[in-house]
């Protein structure tokens, strides 16, 4: 997936950064439900973090098409330990 735009990339981690951080508070069965205020630092954090996972991959090996499945994968799996480490 080679994308013309480096904002292309920028908004797709943005986006999944919210994805990620509301499929985490569904999945912890809260009765209230998440509080939207930290739905998004949550997201903030994770796109944080796959931003500096863009930047450092990039950095690495330029002009490569899988900084963006890099940054992803960095959500991912934040989201993932995060979950798994609160369970």
């Amino acid at each position: 997936m080679h994308l013309k735009f480096k904002k292309t990339h920028l908004l797709i981690l943005g986006v999944t950064s919210l994805v990620c951080s509301r499929t985490f508070f569904a999945l912890i069965n809260d009765p209230e439900g998440p509080n939207l205020l930290i739905v998004v630092v949550l997201a903030l954090i994770v796109y944080f973090l796959s931003l500096l996972g863009y930047v450092y991959y990039q950095s690495v090996k330029p002009d490569s098409p899988n900084k963006l499945l890099v940054s992803l994968f960095v959500q991912m799996a934040f989201v993932s330990i995060i979950y798994f480490c609160l369970r």
